[in-house]
Order: structure tokens, then C-alpha cells, then sequence
């Protein structure tokens, strides 16, 4: 039996929060968003906002794009763990 894998980039540690959970979706659906509308989305502070950014950022899940002082996220479709996850929630929503 393989054993669990229990890295910071394993699917548990990705999928395990909630809050992850929430920002991925948003942006899967709605492709880029900058982070007063991410928060306003997903009812998150912004502190727990930018931390979980900055871990799927890590991961190269999504992209952070600047523009002087304003920055935009945007979901990395060309990433195909980031596509994959898209066409789940496509699935599970029913778009």
C-alpha cells in the first residue's frame, strides 16, 4: 500500500481547508478577481485571505497580477491540477 503523502503540496494539505476550498472556487468560477471581491465572496477576513492566497500562489494554482497598487488573482487554467479541480466543481455545480 502507497503511503499518504504528507506534504505541503499533497491533495489533503490543497483540499483539506475550507477556506482553499472557497477561494478556488471562486476564482475557477469567476477567472480573476482582485481581493476586496475574493473576500466579499467567500465571507473571509483578510488576513486568512492572503495567507491562503499566498499558498495556492505557492502551488501554482492561481496568479497574482499587480497593477501599481491593486492586485488581481487569477485562476491558473493552464495549470492541469488547477483544470482538473475546475471541471470538478463545474461537475458538482451543475455549469
Amino acid at each position: 500500500m502507497k503511503e499518504i503523502n504528507n506534504n505541503r503540496n499533497s491533495i489533503e494539505c490543497v483540499l483539506g481547508s475550507k477556506a482553499r476550498l472557497k477561494i478556488l472556487k471562486v476564482l475557477a468560477l469567476n477567472e480573476e478577481l482582485n481581493i476586496s471581491l475574493i473576500i466579499n465572496k467567500t465571507r473571509l477576513n483578510h488576513t486568512n485571505a492572503i495567507k491562503h492566497l499566498n499558498f495556492l500562489k505557492s502551488l501554482n494554482l492561481i496568479q497574482e497580477k499587480k497593477f501599481g497598487r491593486i492586485k488581481i488573482y487569477r485562476f491558473k487554467d493552464e495549470n492541469i491540477k488547477a483544470r482538473s479541480f475546475k471541471n470538478l466543481v463545474k461537475i458538482w455545480e451543475n455549469e
